[in-house]
């Protein structure tokens, strides 16, 4: 028996099945559908698949070839590495699959502001595009890119403030294209200063304007 619930949590969602089922949770499988992350606008939410049974035909890991080798792949890789651990699905979504490493080497595979793991996702999607091109692979660890995500929006909103108490404009370190669009989405709606990216090649910067006075 395969069914769906969804919590704030994996955790809460984990005991709302286990409460709707009245079982334990021991007696059945999780496999994580999909994550809407939280940040400072919205929140999280968990939507998670249980597989009750004995499951001979049912991977909760992979439900894929797709998915199956890519999770191979990863583990290969991180094994070849030097730092082994186990890859397991974190979320799906149309055009995209979410993996997350479990291991305990996260903090080096990670690496200083996430550029292990980003180098390790670069060279997955390689791999993964030829098995199908219209599918991405996003890599994480101990929730990794969440934290990160929600650490830049609070750094670019307390920018954005010194920006507008001092009405100089302000530099952010340089950032990767979809760190910049979140710096551009979060500060979108503060009427007094505007954002531009600055610079050349990957990691570019954004640049915090006020623009308060041209009211």
């Amino acid at each position: 028996m395969i069914k769906e619930f969804e919590g704030r949590t994996e955790q809460e969602a984990i005991e709302n099945a286990a409460a709707a089922l009245n079982i334990d949770r021991e007696e059945f499988d999780v496999e994580i559908l999909d994550v809407s992350k939280k940040s400072l606008f919205r929140k999280g939410n968990v939507k998670i698949k249980v597989y009750i049974g004995d499951g001979e035909d049912e991977n909760p890991a992979a439900s894929s070839e797709f998915e199956k080798l890519s999770i191979t792949y990863l583990e290969d890789l991180i094994e070849l590495m030097g730092f082994p651990g186990k890859a397991e699905v974190a979320f799906r979504e149309d055009k995209k699959l979410g993996l997350t490493i479990v291991s305990d080497h996260s903090g080096i595979l990670i690496g200083k502001k996430g550029k292990n793991l980003d180098a390790i996702q670069l060279i997955l999607n390689v791999y993964a595009g030829q098995l199908d091109s219209n599918k991405r692979v996003i890599v994480d660890a101990e929730n990794y890119r969440n934290r990160h995500e929600e650490n830049i929006i609070r750094q670019a909103s307390r920018t954005a403030d010194q920006v507008m108490k001092s009405k100089r404009s302000r530099l952010l370190d340089p950032m990767n294209p979809f760190e910049r669009r979140l710096v551009h989405t979060a500060l979108n709606d503060v009427v007094d200063v505007e954002t531009k990216s600055e610079g050349e090649g990957l990691y570019r910067q954004v640049r915090i304007i006020y623009k308060g006075s041209a009211r």
